[in-house]
């Protein structure tokens, strides 16, 4: 579909890569990722790539370190390449919770990453909601954030509800997010009041809005133990709401956390496929909606030197 332009994969997430390249048009380029005999990650890129246009499609999900080096070491491979620009396409940006400092001796880790990643050789970011806004100010290179609420908007908005709706915020900082999807749903807000006990643990002090005999939907960027999802989950139910539907951009769900879902008071999740979903955690409450034609259309855009500020302003 394009000229000059060339679309690499790592092991992180292929079927995702995949899909955004056949609504591109284009073919996935080839790449040898794989393992020397000592586990150190072995590279080698297969096609001429000099002077072209390249976005290595990569989401540093788990498992991460993994993930990231696979990234950090084709960015290297491709640079060295002399291929003439370098976009790390990355839908689920790990480290991304540890984004400042909270307690006394804690790394900022997720401003490590954009450093490693500026200093691979990458010369452009692309990536879909990330947990805290201000990471976009980590990067010296330029940085495009995109959101998955016009998908996830489009999912409910087919289901036709006949209650009123009310959208949940989980905590005070997705206010402006819930606001948004309030505000395209044409529903009612509220917000979870919660105190985090540990990173893995949190306890719900109140529920601030009406939420009573109305259908929620809360909506987040992230569900990992479930823990956070499960106790707001509970509150609401307590608060009488009749039906709780969940939408979380990156379905990382570790440990038992689908298991914790299922025997759950929550209705549905629904989350992105920007991260893979193995089999083991696949659930009839689970739900997948996809990001590739968003995620392809801005690639795209950048390829073409076009605005894509209408894909992110939401």
């Amino acid at each position: 579909m394009f000229n000059g332009i060339s679309i690499f994969t790592g092991n992180a997430h292929p079927h995702l890569a995949s899909s955004i390249a056949k609504h591109l048009g284009a073919k996935i380029s080839g790449a040898l990722v794989s393992r020397f005999s000592d586990n150190e990650i072995r590279v080698k890129i297969k096609e001429n790539v000099r002077g072209k246009d390249v976005f290595l499609i990569q989401p540093t999900s788990p498992p991460v370190n993994e993930n990231l080096m696979e990234l950090l070491i084709m960015i290297d491979a491709i640079r060295r390449a002399s291929a003439k620009r370098i976009t790390a396409v990355i839908p689920y940006f790990g480290y991304a919770r540890q984004d400042r400092k909270d307690q006394p001796r804690v790394p900022i880790t997720a401003k490590l990453v954009a450093n490693l990643l500026a200093n691979a050789g990458v010369d452009r970011v692309l990536t879909l909601d990330l947990h805290a806004g201000q990471i976009q100010g980590f990067f010296d290179i330029p940085l495009d954030h995109l959101y998955s609420i016009n998908a996830f908007v489009d999912f409910f908005l087919k289901k036709k509800f006949k209650d009123k709706l009310v959208i949940v915020s989980p905590d005070v900082g997705g206010i402006k997010m819930a606001r948004a999807y309030a505000k395209r749903l044409k529903a009612g807000l509220a917000i979870v009041d919660k105190r985090r006990n540990s990173p893995e643990s949190t306890e719900v002090v109140h529920i601030l809005g009406e939420v009573k005999d109305k259908i929620a939907i809360l909506v987040d960027d992230i569900v990992a133990t479930g823990s956070s999802l499960i106790e707001a989950t509970k509150s609401l139910k307590n608060a009488g709401t009749k039906e709780i539907y969940a939408a979380v951009t990156h379905g990382v769900l570790s440990g038992n956390a689908v298991e914790k879902l299922n025997k759950s008071y929550l209705k549905q999740l629904v989350v992105t496929d920007s991260v893979p979903l193995p089999k083991e955690k696949k659930s009839p409450k689970v739900r997948v909606v996809s990001i590739a034609p968003l995620m392809a259309e801005a690639i795209k855009r950048i390829h073409e030197e076009e605005s894509i500020s209408i894909l992110f302003d939401f």
